[in-house]
């Protein structure tokens, strides 16, 4: 089962973070949570990575359609974006909304997960791709 959605781009790993941000915020998304695995990985177990960060984003109101439908489905929110560097490129990945449907079995989801994967697809879109 593919779960995510990729793009390298051709811009620098903080310049792809400050763009994904600012492409979230264009299609309505807020980041709600931000994990920076790289400095938690030096830092709990003294291990060197790549820069690696987890955004959890959220758009209230496909939130609350999808809670309304299932109020299990908050195992599945927030939105992941990962950002992350490759071999001297940057690798933006989302969660791929469809996974929502597919785990829970509810076909009211749907419409949610469409119009989620619509914005996420115009978020990767709007990267500058390598």
């Amino acid at each position: 089962m593919e779960y995510g959605r990729t793009v390298t781009v051709a811009t620098s790993f903080e310049d792809t973070v400050t763009r994904v941000r600012q492409a979230l915020a264009g299609h309505g998304f807020g980041v709600l949570t931000e994990i920076d695995v790289q400095a938690t990985l030096k830092v709990k177990l003294g291990e060197e990575m790549e820069p690696y960060l987890i955004l959890g984003a959220c758009n209230p109101a496909l939130a609350k359609r999808a809670l309304a439908e299932d109020r299990s489905i908050g195992l599945l929110l927030p939105c992941n974006v990962v950002v992350r560097g490759s071999e001297g490129r940057t690798v933006v990945q989302v969660l791929d909304p469809q996974t929502m449907v597919q785990l829970t079995g509810l076909s009211t989801l749907q419409v949610v997960a469409d119009e989620a994967a619509e914005r996420l697809d115009a978020v990767l879109a709007s990267l500058p791709q390598h």
